[in-house]
């Protein structure tokens, strides 16, 4: 691998791992999933923190966290006890898990507005519950879109 390279995937990981701490994924997960974006194919821990240079138990950590967040997969390596991680390959994972949680808050909203002490405080939180409503449809939707475009390719 030229050093160009080297530099490009760097840079890449970098850039990820910049897109994804706004939103709560902490530096090292954030560019463990960068890393795990170019990897061919599943990789150990070793492998991990021999490329990322930070320590076993730090990427461990990170991956179990993309992991619960849906973006990575554990595999175990046939023969040993030692875990492999790859990106996941159900995109539509981490869409379902926000669509949940958009469920929820929209129902506490609800609840919220039903309890409240005005009109004005209960019609922004019924507002706030359609509003996160209409973003979980509109996600639906997008997801039967991309899926419908996937098979007619």
């Amino acid at each position: 691998m030229s050093n160009k390279t080297n530099k490009d995937e760097r840079r890449f990981v970098e850039d990820v791992a910049r897109l994804l701490m706004p939103w709560g994924v902490p530096p090292i997960a954030a560019r463990l999933y960068g890393h795990l974006l170019l990897c061919s194919s599943a990789v150990s821990l070793d492998q991990i923190t021999a490329d990322l240079g930070i320590s076993k138990s730090s990427a461990s950590v990170a991956a179990r966290l993309l992991e619960s967040y849906t973006l990575v997969r554990r595999q175990s390596e046939p023969g040993t006890k030692r875990a492999l991680y790859a990106v996941a390959d159900d995109y539509e994972a981490m869409i379902r898990q926000q669509n949940r949680l958009l469920d929820a808050l929209a129902e506490q909203l609800s609840t919220g507005a039903e309890i409240a002490g005005s009109k004005a405080v209960g019609a922004r939180l019924e507002e706030m519950a359609s509003f996160y409503r209409m973003m979980r449809g509109a996600m639906e939707d997008a997801m039967r879109r991309w899926k419908r475009g996937r098979l007619q390719r």
